[in-house]
């Protein structure tokens, strides 16, 4: 029987947005690996997780999560997790990979599953969907995420302030991903794009330190790592307008 490793998608930090489908495979699975930094200290994933499987069931594995510089550094530590998960589906057979949002948007568990079906060929991959942090903060602030033929742009600002900027002079919705440290950048191209009217941001959603802001209230100091922006297009067709 092949070695199975399911990328669970956990939502965005609250343990009630986890699906009854991610819930079944985390208790399902014979371990739960969850990602930490090389700090070792409790991640947002792990903290998820604990409210459904014991302790002793889960491992955590470190990765470079924040390494953008040093690539050197960041596939070494690729190297090790897919080496020690690969070590894990030798002895369990089946392994859950917990993972914040959803594991197939902008998630570790991409490189992950590269790496560990080099190692143990005969892995199966599947992977089970989360709620996606611009889910919960359109539910959080009342933004609509699109209408009719509007189009969706999801940008990580990871890419660069330019990159969010040639998205909102374009149609649609715009929705940032990771653009806390540089919020100020960000705001100036809301400005600029004319956009920051009904824009809104949230950091640490379904947390006791949840904050969801109006973007027009950014004022350049830094933000958390994962903060989400969520900037609609204007909509002056009333309803039904953008049919």
């Amino acid at each position: 029987m092949s070695s199975r490793l399911i990328g669970v998608g956990v939502g965005p930090g609250d343990p009630e947005l986890v699906t009854v489908k991610g819930v079944n495979a985390l208790r399902a699975a014979d371990v739960v690996v969850v990602p930490v930094l090389d700090s070792g200290e409790r991640g947002r994933a792990e903290a998820t997780v604990l409210h459904y499987v014991p302790a002793e069931k889960v491992v955590r594995v470190v990765f470079a999560l924040n390494e953008r510089t040093d690539r050197a550094r960041r596939e070494a530590a690729w190297d090790a997790a897919g080496e020690r998960v690969a070590g894990l589906l030798r002895e369990h057979g089946s392994v859950a990979f917990a993972t914040i949002g959803d594991p197939n948007v902008y998630s570790t568990f991409t490189y992950l599953a590269q790496t560990v079906v080099e190692l143990v060929p005969d892995t199966a991959v599947e992977t089970v969907p989360g709620i996606t942090a611009m889910q919960d903060l359109a539910a959080r602030s009342g933004a609509v995420l699109t209408e009719g033929t509007e189009p969706l742009t999801l940008v990580p600002v990871t890419a660069g302030a330019a990159v969010l900027k040639d998205a909102l002079a374009g149609p649609g919705t715009v929705v940032a991903y990771k653009f806390g440290r540089q919020a100020g950048e960000v705001a100036e191209a809301l400005r600029e794009t004319g956009r920051i009217g009904d824009a809104v941001w949230g950091s640490a959603l379904g947390l006791p330190e949840e904050s969801v802001r109006p973007a027009a209230e950014l004022d350049g100091a830094p933000l958390p790592y994962l903060s989400t922006l969520i900037a609609p297009p204007r909509r002056d067709g009333g309803r039904g307008g953008k049919l």
